[in-house]
């Protein structure tokens, strides 16, 4: 049933999409509210038609009704009218939005007990100590979700899931979070290490790799820090760090090794190559990861035999003396190309 057919010349928006829940509606309500909206002057048996939830419709219309969010006609069968949004759900909405500012002026308050306390009781409170797998990896969950600009990383085996933090990083990055990693070579051995790269480099992480890093870390924004310190048990530890002279010197530290590290790109951003390119590029950012033929094997995928013909045809057409003068001429080649 078309209920504009007597006005031909309005155009009627899309409805946007969410939910009313800030305003105390539940998902079936606000489902009805919404359908009521776009139906005005309909019956419930015509709402139905368009109704796509298992739940009711008639009790949502109910509920909405004895709210006076929606208006029924006392005819037989009635028809339902939503009162205006702006009116009927403004004060609610206010309400909640009262109740959000109450609730961050009382975090603000905590915070600075929090803070108070800590001053009062460690004189280094820039610093804390964080002891427990658990409690490291919680840390380095609530950092990444503190970040807003950047991302830093010093990124070594072994990790505290025991798998490394793809997903992590490709949400945060998602979130339009910058990401630097530089990886140790060791980290490009772990079992799929090249394909949760691969993830991460498409979306959006800037890489780079070392023979060896110094520590591990986790950097946001030049605020805090995540230093890990025993990464081998269950007593696993880490530091903890606010703004301080070390939280500078880690950052310096950071970017020091940025510039002497070797920029990793297995794989084309866009758009998708031909498989024997995407091999390809992979070899060499292996070959300048510094990893053995037996590793470079298992993060293709092939046979060890056939990884050391494609590295010794890579070499052939390089002219190239070792793997690595190879990978880094490879990457040379790949940059000149790509500029304009």
């Amino acid at each position: 049933m078309d209920h504009h057919l007597g006005r031909p010349d309005v155009t009627v928006p899309a409805l946007p999409e969410g939910d009313l829940a800030a305003a105390g509606l539940n998902a079936v309500e606000s489902a009805a509210y919404e359908l009521v909206v776009a139906e005005p002057g309909a019956t419930a048996a015509e709402l139905d038609r368009s109704w796509i939830r298992r739940e009711p419709l008639r009790d949502a219309l109910e509920a909405l009704t004895a709210a006076g969010l929606v208006r029924a006609t006392e005819s037989d069968p009635p028809t339902y009218t939503a009162v205006d949004p702006e009116v009927a759900l403004d004060a609610p909405i206010r309400a909640y939005e009262a109740r959000l500012r109450a609730a961050r002026k009382h975090l603000h308050g905590l915070a600075a007990v929090h803070r108070a306390h800590s001053d009062l009781t460690d004189s280094t409170a820039v610093l804390e100590v964080v002891s427990g797998r658990e409690a490291v990896l919680e840390r380095l969950v609530r950092l990444r979700r503190t970040a807003e600009t950047e991302i830093l990383c010093l990124d070594k085996p072994p990790y505290l899931d025991g798998s490394g933090t793809t997903s992590g990083g490709v949400e945060l990055l998602r979130r339009g979070v910058r990401s630097r990693t530089i990886y140790e070579r060791s980290s490009l051995e772990q079992p799929g290490a090249l394909r949760g790269l691969e993830q991460l480099i498409t979306a959006g992480q800037q890489a780079r790799v070392l023979p060896t890093l110094p520590v591990k870390l986790y950097l946001a924004d030049g605020r805090y820090g995540l230093l890990i310190r025993r990464p081998l048990d269950e007593r696993e530890s880490a530091v903890l760090l606010r703004p301080c002279a070390l939280l500078d010197a880690l950052v310096h530290l950071f970017e020091g090794l940025w510039r002497s590290a070797l920029p990793l790109r297995p794989s084309p951003a866009a758009p998708p190559s031909p498989r024997r390119t995407v091999e390809h590029r992979r070899l060499v950012a292996l070959l300048l990861s510094g990893l053995t033929d037996e590793a470079i094997a298992r993060q293709l995928g092939v046979g060890y035999r056939t990884a050391q013909r494609h590295i010794a045809a890579l070499m052939a057409s390089l002219g190239a003396r070792t793997r690595f003068q190879a990978g880094v001429q490879a990457a040379r080649r790949e940059q000149q190309e790509q500029q304009p």
